[in-house]
């Protein structure tokens, strides 16, 4: 089988009856049978206030998990920069890259990740919005790479500590407006099938046309990120989705709750309306046994033009999550040695 690069998206999930510090934990020991198993990236994303979700600072969490592996590429999936300094941003992950050279990945969103009052909070009384998101971008990158103009006002200022290597810089988006802004910079793009599942090969195939080569990506490279559930049977996979049905169900609703588990899950009193809620959400995520979901992958692969694939899963309990996680590796025959 031909080579492929895949990685998993980590939002450290916290399943009812456990506990925030659980998740964190849980996260750490992923990321190392991730690395075992050979997938290539392991991103981790930033979330504000929601019970469901335990890492606010990814960036933080990248280091404990960096730590832990020797190998396998760490980063965000991503860092929501609107809420920050484009020269501080720079100078952590410069300092990561210190740490870790040639394992760092830098994705950055623009979300609020969490709901209005939370983005209020964090602003203290004033959400910022995105509107000056790609004067960020052009800011951090420039940081990253030492390349301010030599005549811009703060062009002495350096994030440090220098080096010779810098992390990857990825726009991650779920619609047109980051994949274009990527193609204008010159930088990679990610787009997230798990929040957006139609329309984004168009996104996908624009990005690819509308390339302006860059220094830093003299071609363009485009991730896919999707939400799987696999498991050795298909009424496993049933049994396991049921906790992600609910949970995106409590979304719609905004109930503010952890995971549930199966119990929680097989015991909702759920409605008709309920039920078509379930189905539609179910078009974002890739259910089955493992050759199921290995085809079902490289069909949207396929579709979208990426170069890569990462996947996200979430289940009411971690161990079948790792069970899901290794199913896949073992049908796409990866290796770390590979």
């Amino acid at each position: 089988m031909t080579e492929m690069k895949i990685g998993v998206l980590d939002q450290s999930p916290i399943i009812s009856g456990h506990t925030p510090a659980q998740a964190v934990r849980e996260t750490v020991r992923l990321a190392q049978i991730a690395e075992q198993l050979g997938y290539h990236r392991y991103w981790m994303a930033e979330h504000h206030s929601i019970a469901a979700l335990a890492d606010p600072c990814p960036e933080i969490l990248v280091t404990r998990v960096a730590a832990a592996t020797s190998a396998i590429r760490v980063g965000t999936g991503g860092v929501l920069l609107p809420y920050y300094s484009p020269f501080k941003v720079a100078e952590q992950f410069r300092m990561l890259e210190a740490l870790y050279p040639g394992r760092i990945d830098l994705g950055i969103g623009r979300a609020p990740g969490g709901d209005q009052m939370t983005a209020l909070a964090m602003g203290e009384g004033r959400y910022h919005g995105a509107e000056q998101f790609p004067e960020q971008v052009q800011y951090l990158a420039a940081y990253l790479d030492d390349a301010l103009p030599a005549e811009h006002a703060f062009a002495k200022v350096k994030a440090m500590p220098a080096g010779e290597t810098a992390p990857q810089i990825w726009l991650l988006g779920s619609s047109d407006y980051s994949g274009a802004l990527a193609a204008q910079l010159g930088l990679r793009f990610a787009f997230a099938h798990f929040i957006s599942a139609q329309g984004g090969d168009a996104v996908m195939h624009a990005y690819r046309a509308r390339y302006q080569p860059s220094q830093r990506e003299p071609v363009p490279h485009a991730l896919l990120c999707v939400f799987v559930i696999c498991a050795e049977t298909d009424a496993e996979v049933e049994r396991l989705a049921m906790s992600v049905d609910l949970r995106r169900l409590n979304m719609d609703y905004g109930v503010n709750a952890p995971v549930p588990n199966y119990e929680e899950a097989a015991n909702y009193p759920y409605t008709d309306a309920d039920r078509r809620r379930i189905a539609y959400h179910r078009r974002r995520v890739v259910l089955g046994t493992p050759d199921t979901v290995r085809d079902r992958l490289l069909e949207l692969l396929a579709a979208y033009e990426a170069d890569e694939l990462m996947v996200i899963t979430i289940t009411g309990d971690y161990d079948s999550r790792i069970k899901s996680y290794t199913l896949l590796a073992h049908a796409f025959g990866l290796s770390r040695l590979g």
